[in-house]
């Protein structure tokens, strides 16, 4: 006999699947992160390493906008699910608000780091910064996949396809969101204790 399964265990089996694959994700970029710090940490001993190298106030400020961003990411979920559509609207939105600030802000910081007199790349350059620089490119590519998520979450819940009961996909993109938060946090902490 066929053991037919429900749509709400056919629905929470589903997302047990898509959050299996998504913690498999995020454990690779957490490789990944591992492999910068860790390369960072052992050229710290090279002649050229610049001792008193401070990190820009924009990444400060970075910080900040991006756990903002996931409180409201989080609160966003949590009126999703009391069924308050308007108020998770306004929370999307900030949300995505809060990235693209973040993102502005990195670059802002990029530029607070020139006008110091250091470079990233070219001859002028150091090993020092060149880190910086690719390990916070390397942050900002994986956060666009998290606006891009986001944007489908906006597209989806403007269609209505969430309710206080089906939230998966608002889910999913806010263990995404936090977990970028999480490695951004640490690799600010990195770099502002780790000279």
């Amino acid at each position: 006999m066929e053991n037919k399964m429900t749509f709400e265990e056919e629905q929470e089996r589903k997302g047990k699947t898509y959050k299996l694959l998504l913690w498999f994700g995020m454990i690779s970029i957490c490789m990944i992160f591992a492999g910068l710090t860790s390369a960072y940490v052992v050229s710290k001993s090279r002649p050229d390493w610049l001792k008193d190298f401070q990190l820009p106030i924009a990444f400060l400020f970075s910080t900040i906008a991006m756990l903002v961003s996931s409180f409201t990411f989080y609160s966003a979920l949590q009126t999703m699910k009391k069924g308050i559509r308007n108020q998770t609207t306004i929370l999307l939105l900030s949300t995505l608000a809060l990235g693209i600030t973040f993102i502005v802000l990195q670059f802002k910081g990029f530029g607070q780091v020139i006008e110091n007199g250091y470079f990233f790349t070219g001859s002028e350059s150091n090993v020092t910064t060149s880190f910086l620089y690719i390990s916070v490119l390397v942050h900002i590519a994986h956060l666009s996949g998290g606006i891009i998520s986001l944007l489908i979450v906006i597209y989806n819940h403007y269609k209505q396809k969430y309710n206080s009961t089906q939230t998966l996909g608002i889910e999913l993109s806010a263990m995404y969101w936090h977990f970028m938060d999480f490695i951004w946090v640490y690799l600010f902490l990195f770099f502002y204790f780790f000279k």
